[in-house]
């Protein structure tokens, strides 16, 4: 057993900041010796910090076992993730009001995420959504969204069919995006991305790498994708950019440590591949 930082939102937040965006977290962890931790790393990651409260619940913990090919299951005790009281979410919807690009998961309860995604709206604010873990109840904020961004189990779910017998994802980006999202990006592992928007549906490749561990890889891949549309680059490359994100993570064991530099994915990207 090995213990490492983690959490979407956290995860997501170091990943951006250590590709050079500048970045404020908002969350909530406990009064204990795990949010000490989480909030350590967070600064030294360079995240602003003053948004994440500290609660009487429990920091969330995530107990992660990895198979001999790389891939994962994982069992969530949220915590204080899910202990949010009317004050703490009004903070958040203030809090948010001022970004450029929101990026959220859905490690905290429906009204947060609903509340947070219309603020960032009023204020102008582009917003990207990871529907993960998937879940019902969120369905109402999907039309706020401008990047819906599931893995396949998340995007088959979501879409009302069984990830298992799906065999056309160009459909299931079609049906999501009849849920309100304006974009669809939906990750597909080894296999690249595929985006699918009001122009269709375009692959964006991956790159071939040795996996070791695939924690925390979507949360890289939400992090470059959210990096790169902040420095301006165009929807493609900057998906291509954030599989170049993915595949480097997979590369290394467990979640905020794998995630990689900015250095480390513009090598990978020389080498080509990921068109």
């Amino acid at each position: 057993m090995t213990r490492f930082p983690g959490g979407k939102g956290s995860n997501q937040a170091v990943a951006a900041s250590r590709l050079g965006a500048s970045v404020a977290m908002v969350g909530q962890v406990g009064a204990d010796a795990f949010g000490d931790e989480l909030l350590g790393t967070l600064e030294a990651a360079g995240v602003e910090t003053t948004g994440v409260r500290r609660v009487s619940a429990a920091t969330g913990v995530a107990l992660i076992s990895v198979a001999a090919d790389g891939q994962n299951a994982i069992v969530v005790a949220p915590g204080a993730n899910l202990a949010w009281e009317e004050a703490a979410v009004a903070e958040a919807e203030r809090a948010v009001a001022g970004c450029r690009l929101l990026v959220l998961n859905l490690e905290a309860p429906p009204p947060v995420i609903a509340r947070a995604v219309r603020a960032a709206k009023r204020a102008g604010a582009r917003v990207i959504l990871n529907p993960a873990p998937h879940r019902s109840g969120d369905e109402a904020c999907f039309g706020d969204v401008d990047l819906f961004v599931p893995n396949q189990v998340e995007a088959a779910l979501f879409a009302g069919a069984d990830p298992e017998a799906v065999t056309d994802w160009d459909e299931v980006g079609r049906r999501l995006r009849r849920l309100g999202p304006r974009t669809i990006i939906l990750t597909l592992g080894g296999e690249g991305s595929l985006i699918v928007d009001q122009d269709g549906a375009h692959h964006v490749p991956s790159f071939p790498v040795s996996a070791v561990d695939t924690t925390a890889a979507g949360d890289a891949f939400v992090g470059g994708l959210a990096a790169a549309l902040l420095e301006g680059l165009g929807l493609r490359e900057a998906v291509r950019f954030a599989n170049g994100c993915g595949a480097m993570a997979v590369t290394r064991a467990g979640a905020q440590p794998s995630l990689p530099s900015r250095d480390e994915v513009e090598r990978l990207i020389a080498q080509g591949g990921g068109r």
